[in-house]
């Protein structure tokens, strides 16, 4: 069984990365402002159905094979803190428009609104790396059946992830006009999410820890 401990840490880590900006909050964000709730959270049916699929390989094992190689295991983690800085940078660079921003989209049907969800969630950087990164360094062997432990991690963070990004999605025009109307607001939001992005990275470039294969 997991233990408390590992509970509130894969927490602390589903809640920290659903706050930073990427790929499905720029998403999400940017369809819910053009097109509406409705279409925003049918997309995040989509997103919730990538986040199944990453949970499912987590318990059949495949993320062992990265931690039976050692140089696969440091190169996805570099590839990973890479990834993280270069969110950062886009969050703080000159010019750089907030997660806020309003993104024109197509007015697209609920069929591709779902597919699209999916697909960015299923090539987002983050949350591969949350997955074979992150997620398994929360699993002891010594407390039983390592699926099981996958499975009730997995569990956790896709409802905590799934919960900010329905929170995203139904406050997303408000947040937008609220923080147009306030560009110091939108600044610090920007140096916010990018000081965490940063430390973020440096914290994964940095550990050495690996999880009990």
């Amino acid at each position: 069984m997991v233990s408390t401990g590992a509970a509130i840490g894969i927490a602390l880590v589903a809640l920290g990365l659903a706050l930073t900006p990427g790929p499905n909050m720029l998403y999400l964000v940017s369809r819910s402002i053009t097109q509406g709730r409705a279409a925003g959270m049918i997309s995040l049916l989509g997103v919730a159905v990538g986040f199944l699929a990453y949970l499912a390989a987590a318990v059949a094992g495949i993320t062992t094979i990265f931690f039976a190689v050692p140089a696969a295991y440091t190169a996805l983690k570099l590839a990973g803190a890479a990834y993280l800085l270069y969110l950062a940078w886009q969050a703080v660079r000159p010019g750089a428009p907030g997660v806020f921003a309003p993104r024109e989209l197509p007015q697209d049907p609920r069929r591709r609104l779902f597919l699209m969800g999916l697909t960015t969630n299923l090539l987002n950087p983050k949350i591969a790396v949350l997955y074979v990164s992150l997620l398994p360094q929360f699993v002891d062997v010594e407390r039983g059946s390592v699926a099981l432990q996958s499975l009730i991690l997995g569990s956790i963070q896709i409802a905590i992830g799934l919960a900010i990004d329905a929170l995203i999605v139904l406050t997303a025009g408000s947040l937008a006009v609220f923080l147009a109307r306030r560009p110091g607001w939108l600044r610090a939001q920007r140096y916010l999410m990018g000081g965490v992005l940063a430390a973020l990275a440096l914290r994964l470039a940095t550990d050495r820890g690996r999880a009990a294969a």
